[in-house]
């Protein structure tokens, strides 16, 4: 099984607002960027994406390394809280609904195809990897071609 690392980030100017995600794959040395920016969406939203999008990409099972300044999307992993709200249908422990389901249920579908290993990095420390993916989600929130968040414009109405 090959193994690959995922560096990933996202940005949002106000929140909700423009928004964008960026991601590097890595392999065996050879690093490709990704990046996105989308008119109206959220950060956590863009967190997500920056690790779901390029996982789509793969076109065979890998194990995969992710590295993220999100502790959003590690601690819902790696301390369970996505199972949780899966057992409690899609409910916080608090019994508020979920947030971004649709995202998370794409993201238990690639957990499915790939060994995902989360980590979590301070973000904005000097962690190059993670500098860049934050300089190309500005840039593509910032640029000219941004795309519609579909799932979440359908959620503000």
């Amino acid at each position: 099984m090959k193994e690959i690392k995922l560096y990933s980030d996202g940005a949002c100017s106000s929140n909700p607002g423009p928004g964008a995600w960026a991601s590097i794959l890595e392999y065996n040395g050879t690093k490709k960027e990704f990046s996105r920016g989308y008119r109206n969406t959220t950060n956590n939203r863009m967190e997500l994406m920056g690790i779901i999008e390029p996982l789509r990409l793969l076109k065979e099972s890998c194990k995969v390394i992710i590295y993220t300044d999100s502790m959003y999307i590690v601690n819902s992993m790696n301390k369970g809280w996505l199972k949780g709200w899966v057992k409690r249908n899609w409910k916080r422990s608090d019994k508020e609904p979920v947030a971004n389901i649709d995202l998370w249920k794409i993201m238990l579908e690639v957990q499915e195809t790939h060994q995902l290993e989360f980590n979590w990095i301070r973000g904005h420390n000097e962690h190059e990897e993670n500098e860049r993916c934050d300089e190309l989600a500005v840039l593509a929130r910032q640029g000219d071609v941004l795309e519609i968040d579909t799932e979440y414009e359908k959620s503000c109405k």
